[in-house]
């Protein structure tokens, strides 16, 4: 008999919160649910049109990485269903893009799809004339957003006329920066630049010497802050950080002190302050904290050979 190996504990927490994750936030798709009749102008993006990106973007990672088991894989094709029907097969991405020609928020969104093998033709061709304007390129973004907008122009095939090195640069972590002045938004933004560096882990190689270099030494430093605080939502965003590297840690500690804050059903609390019990609420509370703790379980349990 095989005796159990460092990664066992981490592989048994992701594969719990993973499953518990995704299948809280199939459950509770319906309540990312637009209005009859929502047009391009979308006057509230962040009551549903957000939500559905978000749950795309989860859906998307376990389909790619093909990690978590078949039922969740058949669940997080379900969501991208769903979602991909919210958003009429695309067209309110391909009519809100040619409505605003300068918002990148349908690209952003678009990503998630294209990445688990949707295709909007349309949008895809306006995209490609979009994507050659500088003015769609140079768009005022913080530097993190503006990686996220290469990362989906790289993705979805487009002509890349990205200066990775510069756009790096410009960002907080491209400083590399005294590691004590992390603050909560800026732990975000950093996660964010990793994120979209990597292509959510799928290019780890892709991070520069210099910044794996600080990461292995502050990324564990800062998870023990948010950890000792249970800002739940955050501390999965690190892991996800941390599976994103050449060579993850993997923290066994950090993996069970996240799992451990999950309950039954699945929902993953996005603090420990928030109050868990206004059933109005928690979806729009918690639902982000499912996702990213579905993308931390997937993309770790696929660097694990899971």
């Amino acid at each position: 008999m095989t005796a159990p190996g460092p990664a066992d504990p981490v592989r048994t927490a992701a594969l719990r919160l993973g499953t518990g994750a995704l299948g809280w936030l199939h459950r509770n798709r319906a309540q990312s649910t637009f209005a009859d009749g929502a047009t391009a102008e979308l006057a509230e993006p962040d009551s549903v049109y957000k939500p559905l990106a978000e749950l795309a973007l989860a859906g998307s990672l376990v389909v790619r990485d093909a990690s978590l088991p078949a039922p969740e894989h058949d669940a997080a094709g379900a969501l991208l269903d769903f979602a991909w029907d919210q958003l009429r097969g695309g067209d309110l991405l391909y009519e809100r893009q040619l409505r605003f020609p300068a918002m990148t928020d349908p690209l952003e969104t678009y990503v998630h799809f294209h990445r688990a093998g949707y295709r909007h033709e349309p949008l895809q061709a306006l995209l490609a004339h979009l994507t050659s304007l500088t003015s769609y390129r140079e768009y005022e973004h913080v530097p993190n957003r503006r990686m996220a907008v290469a990362n989906a122009t790289r993705i979805i095939g487009v002509a890349d006329r990205t200066d990775w090195p510069a756009r790096t640069a410009a960002t907080w972590l491209g400083t590399v920066p005294e590691p004590w002045t992390m603050d909560w938004m800026t732990a975000y933004h950093m996660t964010h630049t990793v994120f979209h560096l990597t292509d959510w882990g799928a290019q780890p190689e892709a991070l520069p010497p210099r910044l794996r270099d600080y990461l292995a030494t502050w990324l564990p430093v800062w998870t023990d802050v948010w950890l000792e605080i249970e800002e739940w939502d955050l501390v999965a965003e690190l892991l996800i950080v941390d599976a994103c590297m050449p060579d993850p840690s993997f923290e066994p500690a950090a993996w069970r002190r996240l799992a451990a804050a999950q309950h039954d059903d699945g929902m993953l609390p996005r603090d420990g302050r928030t109050d868990v019990g206004d059933e109005d609420g928690r979806f729009d509370d918690h639902y982000h904290t499912a996702v990213v703790a579905t993308a931390a379980a997937s993309l770790v349990l696929s660097r694990l050979g899971a």
